[in-house]
């Protein structure tokens, strides 16, 4: 049944309330979705179970930690079919927080969070430039996040 659960206007709005803040209540979610708070919760343990919904997470001023420098990879690999395990092995590289799978000049591009410029230099040289299968990477220093959002939905 999840798999062909349909979304409908409630379910977007729902959606597009927790997307904003996931921590509000469901009781507040209803009033402004105008259901009930038992529909926000059943319609959104069925959107988990259809996937639609994969996990709630917090957003994190990294730079408030200590990890002051943001910055993309655009990684080159040695040859596409090595992607999955070149994958796994920066899976494993704690200061990457995403890793996407490209087309365009990169094979792979990614995005990790360091403390300053010798924390980027060691997680580049020592980590990911040592992973079996890349060819080379190119770095790009984030100067500012202007935009973080999620879609509007409805």
């Amino acid at each position: 049944m999840a798999e062909n659960y349909k979304v409908d206007n409630v379910d977007l709005k729902i959606l597009e309330i927790l997307m904003q803040d996931a921590k509000k209540p469901y009781t507040e979610v209803a009033k402004k979705a105008f259901v009930s708070g038992g529909t926000v919760h059943v319609r959104m343990n069925k959107m988990e179970e259809a996937g639609i919904v994969e996990k709630t997470t917090l957003k994190v001023n990294y730079a408030k930690l200590g990890y002051d420098i943001t910055a993309f990879i655009g990684i080159f690999l040695q040859k596409s079919a090595l992607y999955d395990q070149v994958m796994a092995k920066l899976k494993a590289i704690p200061e990457i927080t995403s890793i996407h799978y490209t087309t365009g000049n990169y094979s792979m591009f990614t995005k990790i969070h360091c403390k300053d410029t010798n924390h980027l230099k060691q997680v580049l040289h020592d980590k990911i430039q040592q992973v079996e299968g890349i060819e080379r990477t190119e770095t790009m220093i984030s100067l500012e996040e202007s935009l973080d959002r999620s879609l509007n939905l409805t």
